[in-house]
């Protein structure tokens, strides 16, 4: 009796605490302006997480250059190391815009979020961070007006660098005739950190 009682009183206490949830993984990128930390959401967008993580455990994102910096509106890397190299890429990932935003996910200042072609199941390597509230880069509808971008991570620390980056003067190089930073900003590594607890 003393033993079933022990039972079901070890059964209600797992009831009680539930199940144990794993931390949402985190990405440190460590650049020439700084660290900035993500922090990303495998439960709303599992193949584009996976796909970021798999390039980040690849190395494929060391070395790279955020090429693309517009002021009030987004930085974007992750395809082109300092001299404008286009670094090869698995085959492009199927959308989930859709399923971001139903997550409540949206492009918010401090949002990463995948950068692709007109081709909304496009995107492979390349990201952004938005710097400015772009709701309207959110999924609307399932046409090419309406796709929109999927978010599945935010900045948790280094902001600060983004907003930095975001402000650099820019110009014309490599292939692109501007939004380029006139001083080369470069993601030296980019790796798995575990969450603090």
């Amino acid at each position: 009796m003393h033993r079933l009682l022990s039972l079901v009183f070890a059964a209600a206490l797992a009831v009680v605490a539930g199940p144990t949830l794993a931390a949402n993984p985190q990405v440190e990128l460590d650049t020439t302006a700084g660290v900035i930390k993500l922090e990303l959401y495998p439960d709303a967008t599992p193949k584009t997480v996976e796909n970021f993580l798999k390039y980040v455990n690849a190395g494929h994102y060391n070395g790279t250059q955020f090429h693309r910096v517009i002021k009030g509106f987004m930085i974007q890397g992750g395809g082109y190391d300092s001299e404008f190299r286009q670094r090869p890429t698995r085959p492009p990932i199927e959308i989930e815009a859709e399923q971001s935003v139903k997550a409540g996910l949206s492009n918010k200042p401090g949002t990463v979020a995948m950068a692709r072609t007109g081709n909304p199941n496009s995107a492979q390597s390349q990201f952004f961070i938005n710097v400015a509230d772009n709701k309207r880069l959110d999924f609307r509808s399932p046409d090419a007006q309406g796709y929109g971008y999927t978010v599945f991570g935010k900045v948790v620390s280094g902001m600060d660098v983004v907003e930095k980056i975001a402000k650099a003067s820019t110009g014309a190089a490599g292939p692109f005739p501007s939004d380029v930073p006139t001083e080369r900003v470069v993601i030296k590594s980019a790796r798995v950190v575990t969450p603090a607890s």
